[in-house]
């Protein structure tokens, strides 16, 4: 199966370069709606037969676009949503970041480290695991589908869990709003990253510059 992990579109929160992970979560910028708005363009040569997104709306708005031109429903599905901030949700400054970011860095070595208030590298791999379990069991291995997700939530499963990743080669792999990584194989076969791209699909014109603690590559010094 080739699965396309699809960020959202900017929110107000990643505008003002906060962390966003509650449920429901905020809709979109004027900006989130055009790189939404942009997608179906981008991925019109992609024989996508199924939509997916995350529990938080901001997903599902950004897949509307998409599903509208294909004439797909989009299908949400439990598990897929952004790590879970805990003390961290809403803040924007450095200290914030190195709250949430430095325990993700650490489960390349120990998933037990827990986010403070937040969860810890197995409940997230478990839950975001399970929900492309749940995915493929619908869909035969020649399909393409497409999960709108998160940024942080898809730059670790898709480091964690790709054979050809590994801490090294993913530490500078950035996924702005938008970017996507196309992840080919199976929960029993294995998988491989065939394509990150981490500027807006759209176009790097979509591309904004706000502290982005969800796509960036490294944590900051």
């Amino acid at each position: 199966m080739r699965l396309l992990l699809i960020r959202h579109g900017e929110t107000p929160e990643n505008a003002r370069g906060e962390i966003s992970s509650e449920y429901p979560g905020p809709g979109l910028t004027e900006m989130g709606e055009r790189q939404a708005a942009a997608i179906p363009q981008a991925l019109e040569d992609e024989p996508i037969s199924a939509i997916y997104a995350s529990t938080l709306v901001r997903t599902s708005i950004t897949a509307t676009p998409l599903a509208t031109r294909r004439g797909l429903p989009i299908q949400v599905v439990e598990g897929a949503q952004e790590i879970y901030a805990g003390v961290w949700e809403h803040r924007s400054d450095e200290e914030a970041f190195r709250g949430y970011l430095e325990p993700i860095v650490a489960w390349w070595h120990d998933r037990s480290v827990r986010i403070e208030g937040g969860e810890d590298g197995h409940g997230f791999f478990a839950r975001f695991d399970g929900a492309v379990e749940r995915i493929v069991s619908q869909h035969s291995d020649d399909e393409t589908v497409a999960l709108f997700s998160h940024g942080a939530a898809i730059r670790v499963w898709s480091a964690g869990t790709a054979e050809n990743l590994d801490e090294e080669s993913s530490s500078g792999l950035r996924l702005d709003n938008t970017g996507m990584v196309v992840m080919e194989g199976s929960p029993s076969a294995g998988w491989r990253m065939t394509r990150w791209s981490g500027q807006p699909i759209g176009g790097a014109f979509l591309a904004d510059g706000h502290p982005d603690p969800g796509g960036e590559g490294d944590i900051a010094d």
